[in-house]
């Protein structure tokens, strides 16, 4: 049978989609990336704030189409599952089969219930809302890792070193979805680096949703700054990247590794969300304003050449007009390479919710468009200072006028960060640079991407 697979959500996300396909290749399964031609439709969804959820909802009515087709089987899986699974159930009789988080360790023999023996078991059992007695998620096994199909080409993978969290932000319902932070075995995940390796992958990018917890659970102490060591001795890798790294877990010899290690790039992804001391506490964040100022002037300091990127909340409850002129004021100084930025999103099920001072959604649209003014000419900025210069550029595509190369440097993470465009010329013969690094002069910017050409 012929299977179709939908991601949404975050890279974690997807890790979880590429083992799920790689189970149905190991079973002989052909997978198609049209609908139109699938048999059996796998979506996996985001349950994290609203807009992920109705996103997730309307991907499922609209696959749900397909049965009036070639689809026999339409199965929804992940976060939303997870936190939605009876109110799904009564929701969407479309759906054959929904699978939550914590059934993943079983995941292929309640695929083979459905389609071999059309058996469907659905629950009643209901997790509890209390951080307190949640119970750890079954993390995959070792082999599902190895067998994973990589989806996002032949130059990068992303590298899951931990599954949940035990942060308790209170705007955040990650803990209640996915359980308390679990490291996996330094073993398991520099077997599984390997793995990349050898398929040819040039880039790891180290996840978890706090990378810098990874350890603590299970060596009593962090060892993110050793694990990416290790990563670094396998052959065939040229850059590690590491992401979701918080400010209070990022020490000195992280700091030192990245500052040391070739070929771990010069790149911090620290999501600090805000920067009034009140607005964090009310967050139940364990940094505040002075502790995050030191951080980033200390690694400037440490390492010059450094990227910083970060990630904001705007609005969320008792962010008053001083607090986020405050917030504003804090972006103009710090100058951030790159920073995302979201409107609040009030969860249901988290402290936050509570919280009196609630903010208007057209107040949270406002603040976020004020705040990603501010960053857009900040990166103008960032990226005329490159001008003129050389960089190793990875390509990875060509665009699809076929005019220019589309690469990355080092600086710019996949998906979320900004590209470099070289034309094709006669002389450049562009064609061969596919998936090769290239050194590239600088010759133009915008606001966020950078014009160059092969030297």
């Amino acid at each position: 049978m012929k299977v179709g697979f939908v991601k949404l959500g975050c890279s974690k996300n997807l890790i979880d989609t590429e083992i799920a396909i790689g189970q149905f290749k190991k079973n002989k399964y052909e997978i198609v990336n049209d609908p139109k031609k699938a048999e059996i439709i796998v979506i996996n969804t985001c349950g994290f704030i609203d807009t992920a959820k109705e996103e997730a909802i309307n991907t499922i009515l609209e696959m749900a189409e397909y049965k009036k087709q070639k689809c026999k089987y339409l199965i929804v899986m992940g976060c939303l599952v997870q936190r939605y699974y009876e109110e799904l159930i009564k929701l969407l009789p479309e759906v054959d089969l929904f699978i939550k988080l914590e059934d993943y360790d079983n995941f292929w023999n309640i695929i083979e219930d459905l389609i071999k023996r059309n058996k469907v078991e659905k629950t009643e059992k209901k997790l509890s809302n209390s951080l307190l007695d949640m119970l750890p998620l079954p993390m995959p096994t070792s082999e599902e890792f190895l067998e994973r199909e990589i989806t996002t080409g032949k130059n990068y993978a992303y590298l899951k070193i931990g599954e949940g969290c035990s942060n308790r932000c209170t705007y955040c319902a990650i803990p209640y979805i996915r359980g308390p932070f679990i490291s996996r075995k330094m073993e398991e995940i520099i077997k599984e680096a390997k793995m990349l390796a050898s398929k040819g992958i040039k880039e790891i990018i180290v996840i978890a949703q706090d990378t810098t917890k990874y350890g603590i659970d299970i060596y009593g102490k962090t060892k993110l700054a050793e694990l990416l060591e290790e990563i670094s001795k396998i052959e065939g890798i040229k850059w590690i990247r590491f992401l979701y790294s918080y400010p209070e877990g990022i020490t000195p010899e992280l700091i030192q590794t990245v500052a040391n290690n070739k070929k771990i790039v010069k790149y911090f992804d620290i999501p600090i969300q805000h920067i009034s001391d009140e607005i964090l506490k009310k967050m139940n964040r364990r940094t505040n304003k002075k502790q995050i100022i030191n951080l980033i002037k200390e690694i400037r300091k440490e390492i010059p050449e450094v990227t910083l990127r970060t990630s904001l909340i705007v609005g969320f409850p008792g962010e008053t007009v001083e607090k986020f002129e405050e917030l504003q004021e804090f972006v103009k100084q710090a100058k951030f390479d790159k920073l995302g930025a979201f409107e609040y999103s009030k969860e249901e099920g988290t402290p936050a919710a509570r919280l009196p001072m609630q903010i208007h959604g057209n107040t949270k649209k406002a603040r976020y468009k004020k705040i990603m003014q501010i960053q857009k000419e900040i990166s103008k900025q960032n990226l005329e200072g490159k001008l003129g210069k050389t960089y190793e550029v990875l390509i990875e595509e060509k665009s699809f006028d076929g005019k220019f190369l589309i690469g990355r440097t080092s600086q710019d993470a996949p998906e979320i960060d900004g590209l470099v465009y070289i034309e094709i010329t006669k002389e450049n013969e562009g064609e061969k640079y596919l998936n090769q690094f290239v050194k590239c002069k600088i010759k133009n910017v915008s606001e966020y991407d950078l014009t160059g050409e092969i030297v």
